[in-house]
């Protein structure tokens, strides 16, 4: 007899709204060296297929740090550093491009590999590289000749597009050409950011060992702004980790954000799927970097009806919440505030005022489970506190079955029936026996 497993269909159906935010969105990855050499680089590369088969736009940037060094310990040559850049002179261009190609090839058979028992069986991935970035020398700094290490200076933009509009996944390395077809060596992390920044893309990822950044009590950081992500890098730089990948991303990442990239992504190439968890899970498991929070608290708006829906209806099933239909809601819509995540609903709340008695009622509260954890009821709270202040009105009123300890905490103190405005008693339901708290504004 086979075993049905409801985690799978249950996983499926939660991904479906992500799925649908994500198709068409450009993503720009970045892979170090040190990802591409993990053992867990096969499955990144099965997580990147699925992203390109569910109609995502992929440039993939690699990096090859540390393929370079071992090359160079092999050959008995070594290279300094200025400012965390390595100085590339002529015989170490050529052990960095010998170990740059060798990448390219075999990350490039990886996407070609489509053997009924991987999985990316039956896929059809076209990766294709090119002259899309073109590079010039980083010059002297501080006396120091940086050789064949170079930077950026133009981007095919329309080039890339035209590829990412054939659902080609593009591929670019840390080597590019000049203008006067010399080689230069770049850093992946300038390569991904200005290629994000350039192509407008929606996300930059990138990879570290660990899950993304930790706080000082060693938890997971999931949200930063690019001060709390400055104030970190400086942290990391007086811990002599100035070179490491987590600060490296981090650079990127605060030039990309500051220029209009809405969000970056820090997540760990050791964990299998944590791409996939990272964008299509409520919270994620890594850092974001993003110019304003992720969530925003606002007022509804007709296409906010579905979230809406989603949301409330299963505290109506459960008895948490008078049932209300979706015409009821499109008529009441402008009564309702929103905090929204990432595109989706995550919690509500509706206003209704009774002028005459300068009382309003809070009604249809609703935070989504896996967010209940993070004061957003009183987010709510505050918001329609507020506008019902706006509106002149002295006292906010509720209805609750189950919330009635979360209200008092909140101020709320409980009174009769008879207290209520007269248009709400004739619709007060004996059956439901709901508690009755009102706050004074």
């Amino acid at each position: 007899m086979k075993l049905r497993s409801t985690a799978l269909v249950k996983g499926f159906r939660q991904s479906a709204p992500y799925v649908n935010a994500h198709r068409g969105k450009t993503l720009v990855i970045m892979l170090g060296g040190e990802a591409i050499a993990d053992n867990n680089f096969r499955n990144i590369v099965n997580d990147i297929a699925l992203l390109n088969c569910l109609g995502l736009r992929i440039v993939l940037v690699y990096g090859a740090r540390p393929q370079i060094s071992h090359l160079l310990d092999v050959h008995g040559y070594s290279t300094p550093y200025h400012k965390s850049v390595r100085v590339t002179d002529e015989r170490s261009l050529e052990i960095a491009k010998q170990a740059a190609g060798q990448l390219h090839l075999d990350i490039t058979a990886r996407f070609s590999m489509g053997l009924n028992n991987t999985p990316m069986a039956g896929s059809q991935i076209n990766v294709v590289s090119g002259n899309f970035v073109i590079a010039q020398p980083l010059g002297i700094d501080d006396g120091i000749d940086y050789c064949h290490s170079g930077r950026i200076r133009r981007i095919d933009v329309d080039g890339i597009r035209r590829q990412l509009d054939q659902n080609s996944i593009v591929l670019l390395g840390p080597i590019a050409s000049s203008v006067t077809g010399e080689c230069f060596n770049l850093t992946s992390e300038e390569v991904a950011t200005q290629v994000a920044i350039r192509l407008e893309a929606d996300k930059l990822i990138g990879f570290c060992s660990h899950q993304g950044v930790r706080d000082a009590h060693d938890q997971i950081v999931s949200e930063m702004l690019p001060a709390e992500a400055e104030a970190t890098l400086q942290r990391l730089t007086e811990q002599n980790k100035a070179d490491s990948g987590t600060a490296r991303f981090l650079r990127g990442a605060m030039t990309a954000c500051r220029a209009g990239v809405p969000r970056s992504h820090l997540i760990s190439y050791k964990e299998d799927g944590a791409l996939i968890q990272e964008l299509f899970s409520f919270d994620g498991i890594g850092t974001q970097i993003v110019m304003a929070s992720a969530e925003k608290v606002r007022g509804a708006n007709i296409d906010d009806i579905g979230g809406i829906l989603a949301l409330i209806r299963p505290l109506e099933q459960d008895g948490i919440l008078v049932r209300r239909s979706r015409e009821q809601l499109e008529q009441e819509i402008k009564q309702f505030t929103v905090i929204e995540r990432d595109g989706l609903i995550i919690g509500c709340a509706a206003l209704y005022s009774f002028m005459e008695e300068q009382m309003g009622e809070m009604a249809c509260v609703a935070v989504h489970p896996d967010y209940r954890d993070g004061d957003r009821g009183s987010l709510l709270l505050n918001r329609i506190r507020h506008q019902a202040r706006t509106q002149g009105l002295k006292q906010l009123f509720v209805l609750t079955t189950r919330s009635l300890h979360w209200f008092r905490e909140h101020g709320f103190i409980e009174i009769d029936v008879s207290d209520l405005p007269m248009a709400k008693q004739a619709l007060y339901n004996l059956q439901r026996r709901s508690k009755i708290l009102t706050l004074a504004l």
